[in-house]
């Protein structure tokens, strides 16, 4: 069985320090910093640590929060949802199921009919267009 060091070491060696630094220590990118703001290709949006896929470009949206916004994932098994009370704040953490790696939160005041906002740190995905 692989030890959880030997995992984490392969993450260190497969990220950037600062993809390490959000997706593996629960770090957050500074805001409006990641291209992925911008991009609007049809396409995937996926772990960026373990390549599993997350957001449809159709559940992209502008927030004007300063980080890529979606109204909902691909698949609901794809993503944990865990209680966030750091910073004094209570927030819903997600976190992708399938390496455990922090993806952003997600607000319940998103604009489309699902009433959600999936607030991710670009450097935790990689997008795969069409």
């Amino acid at each position: 069985m692989e030890s959880p060091l030997s995992k984490d070491d392969d993450f260190k060696e497969k990220l950037s320090p600062e993809a390490y630094r959000v997706l593996r220590q629960n770090g957050t990118e500074r805001p409006f910093s990641s291209g992925l703001n911008q991009e609007t290709r049809s396409g995937t949006y996926h772990c960026a640590a373990c390549d599993t896929a997350l957001f449809a470009h159709t559940a992209k949206f502008d927030a004007g929060c300063g980080w890529p916004s979606f109204d909902q994932e691909i698949d609901s098994d794809n993503i944990q949802r865990i209680t966030d009370t750091s910073h004094g704040m209570i927030r819903v953490e997600i976190r992708c199921t399938e390496c455990d790696s922090h993806l952003g939160h997600v607000f319940p005041d998103g604009p489309t009919e699902t009433g959600t906002r999936h607030c991710v740190n670009g450097v935790s995905l990689s997008f795969k267009p069409d």
